[in-house]
């Protein structure tokens, strides 16, 4: 059964940090990242990292986030940091397989309050 476990979201005072984690069954997962939508707004990218280890980000989170995975544990992992009240959303896993197929996670929310 193929599936997308997120946990690590919640509240936080602006500044603070929150560590989101993913894993990744049923399947072996190729890129695998992070997208959130706030309230009103669409689905934008977060980060993503490649089996390899290439990383990209999202403009508005680059040097506060620090994507990571561990392939053995088929994991992806989001550290944030320095959180503002704009990095409020749903956020969700996303991985793609080496099949060529995209699964979500369930989405988890993070509020920063300020």
């Amino acid at each position: 059964q193929v599936q997308l476990v997120e946990s690590g979201g919640g509240l936080v005072q602006a500044g603070g940090s929150l560590r989101l984690s993913c894993v990744a069954s049923g399947f072996s997962a190729n890129a695998m990242g992070w997208y959130r939508r706030a309230p009103g707004k669409q689905r934008d990218l977060v980060a993503v990292i490649i089996s390899g280890g290439r990383t990209n980000y999202g403009d508005s989170v680059k040097g506060r986030f620090t994507i990571s995975r561990d392939n053995a544990k088929n994991t992806v992992y989001l550290q944030m940091n320095s959180l503002k009240p704009e990095d409020t959303a749903v956020y969700y896993c996303a991985a793609g397989s080496t099949d060529g197929m995209l699964y979500w996670g369930q989405g988890t929310q993070v509020t920063v309050s300020s």
